[in-house]
C-alpha cells in the first residue's frame, strides 16, 4: 500500500521547539519599549508565523520611523533568554522519531534564518535528525502566509505539494501549506488557539505524541 505522503514538513518554532512563547513575551518587551505596546494575544495574530522582517516592517510603518537600533540592540537578549531557557516541544522528538522510522522523507521549513533554525535545534537536541534538510525565508522571495517556502522544500524533497504534509502551529503557516496545495497538520497546544487552525485540507490536534498516527505512521 503506498503511503499517503512522500514528504512531510516540519516548521520549527513552536512546532519542534517551544520558542514562540519565549518569542512573544520579548517581543511585548521590544514593543513596549518602541512605544507601540500590544497585547501578547495581538502579536500571536499578527506575527506568529511570519519572517521577523515582515514585524519589523509593519513596526517601522506604524511608528513612522527607523528602529534600527533599537532593534539591534534588542537582538542580544533574545539570544540570551533562548541559550538560556529553550526546550523541545513535549513530544516533538518522539513523534519525529517515529515518522522517520515509518520511512517518510522529513525536513525542516520555518520562517526562521538558517542559522537560527540550526541554533534552535542543536540546542534542543533536533539538529541530528534532519542534517543538512533545512530550509527557510531566506530561500524564497515572500514568506507565509505565501505558498513559496514550502513549495520550494517540497520541490528540494521531490514531493508533489498534493502528496506532502505540512506540520504547523501558527495561523499564517496553515494558511501558507493551504496556499500551497498541501494537507496542513495544526498543532493546536501552542501559543495559536486551536479553532484559529481550523479550515480546508487540515487536521488539527493538541499533542505532538498523536501525530505519527494522524499521518499515518
Amino acid at each position: 500500500m503506498k503511503e499517503r505522503f512522500d514528504a512531510v514538513l516540519f516548521d520549527c518554532d513552536g512546532v519542534l521547539v517551544d520558542s514562540e512563547r519565549l518569542s512573544i513575551r520579548l517581543d511585548a518587551e521590544l514593543l513596549a519599549q518602541l512605544g507601540w505596546p500590544l497585547t501578547r494575544a495581538e502579536i500571536v495574530e499578527r506575527w506568529v508565523g511570519r519572517t521577523d522582517a515582515a514585524m519589523r516592517a509593519e513596526v517601522e510603518a506604524y511608528l513612522g520611523r527607523d528602529v534600527t537600533a533599537e532593534w539591534d540592540a534588542f537582538a542580544d537578549r533574545y539570544r540570551r533568554v533562548f541559550a538560556e531557557e529553550l526546550e523541545p516541544v513535549d513530544g516533538a522528538a518522539e513523534a519525529v522519531d517515529a515518522i522517520q522510522a515509518a520511512g517518510y522523507p522529513t525536513c525542516v521549513a520555518s520562517s526562521g534564518d538558517r542559522a537560527k533554525i540550526r541554533r534552535n535545534l542543536a540546542k534542543t537536541g533536533l539538529l541530528d535528525r534532519f542534517g543538512e534538510r533545512l530550509f527557510s525565508a531566506d530561500d524564497v522571495e515572500q514568506g507565509k502566509p505565501e505558498p513559496d517556502l514550502f513549495l520550494h522544500a517540497a520541490a528540494a524533497m521531490s514531493a508533489p505539494p498534493d502528496r506532502t504534509a505540512v506540520v504547523e502551529d501558527s495561523r499564517h503557516g496553515v494558511a501558507a501549506a493551504r496556499a500551497a496545495g498541501m494537507w496542513a497538520f495544526g498543532y493546536g497546544g501552542g501559543v495559536t488557539p486551536a479553532a484559529a487552525l481550523e479550515g480546508p485540507r487540515t487536521t488539527v490536534f493538541r499533542d505532538m505524541r498523536e501525530l505519527p498516527g494522524l499521518i499515518g505512521a
